[in-house]
């Protein structure tokens, strides 16, 4: 079986190779919400782990495999991965030969925003491999130049469309959204963002939205599919995957980003990411640098 994606989809997509290893990963500038990946691994990649946003790409070559709520996951060239915010999964190369794909990480608030007006909710797409070349092509518009920014109006265009194919994708009809306190859910993850790096109290947030905490909990999973401390937490390990990717110490880093120690980075990063801060360093390492921006 040809385990390369047809020439065809690679038409304005930009090829980067992996270092000796064979193994790397390459971040390309972030956009608000959204943050874009190219991977290339042989063996097993990623340990079980979950993300607070949807993750969205298109495998380029070999075999990928991952279990999946409950059951072992297979997606080749051509195939579009949709994993749902706090899924757990893991995830490596099917076959021997390796594998390399392109990913998509997009906050739920972007798609409840496109949403909005339908009074929906997030749609779930059940089966996480599909196979759909009109979506593929939608996501590798976006991962088609790793090395260039996002732009405003292109992102706008994007995110309609990806509602639209993961809304049509969807088996049960969405769920109505029903009334979302989307100013005070805006204002509490505005809140978490600017104090990323140190302890959050409940208290803070009731006083930034007027709402009590649990209230406040409700509507922040509605609109962000995560909660308060879990958003603060994601937001601490993004910021510390990006000082990695500088080339910063890892100890240093824990202290910058307002974990305890570099023991308590590890186990949060493992957690997130399916690996450990070292190893995505090592990766990092693996794909020439310069190229794009950290993410």
């Amino acid at each position: 079986m040809n385990h390369d994606l047809h020439p065809q989809v690679f038409e304005g997509l930009e090829r980067l190779c992996a270092g000796p290893s064979g193994n790397g990963i390459l971040a390309a500038p972030a956009f608000p919400g959204i943050e874009r990946i190219e991977a290339q691994f042989s063996g097993n990649a990623f340990e079980p782990h979950r993300h607070d946003t949807y993750a969205l790409g298109v495998t380029l070559k070999g075999g990928q495999t991952f279990r999946y709520r409950g059951e072992r996951r297979f997606s080749l060239p051509g195939q579009v991965i949709v994993l749902h915010p706090d899924e757990e999964h893991d995830g490596g190369a099917a076959t021997e030969d390796g594998l390399q794909y392109r990913m998509l990480y997009l906050e739920p608030s972007l798609l409840l925003e496109c949403l909005e007006a339908d009074g929906a909710g997030l749609p779930f797409v059940d089966e996480p491999v599909i196979g759909d070349p009109s979506l593929a092509s939608v996501l590798l518009a976006a991962l088609g130049e790793l090395d260039r920014e996002l732009d405003e109006l292109f992102v706008d265009d994007f995110v309609m469309r990806v509602t639209g194919s993961l809304s049509r994708h969807a088996r049960l009809p969405r769920r109505p959204l029903g009334g979302v306190a989307w100013r005070q859910a805006r204002a509490a993850r505005d809140y978490l963002e600017a104090h990323a790096t140190r302890a959050v109290r409940s208290g803070e947030l009731e006083t930034v939205t007027g709402l009590d905490r649990f209230a406040l909990s409700r509507h922040f999973r509605a609109a962000f599919a995560t909660s308060p401390h879990r958003y603060l937490l994601m937001r601490r390990l993004q910021q510390a995957r990006a000082m990695i990717g500088t080339g910063e110490g890892i100890s240093d880093v824990a202290a910058a980003t307002g974990f305890a120690d570099q023991s308590h980075l590890n186990r949060h990063f493992k957690k997130a990411y399916g690996m450990t801060p070292g190893q995505w360093a090592a990766l990092r390492r693996g794909f020439p640098q310069g190229r794009s921006g950290g993410r």
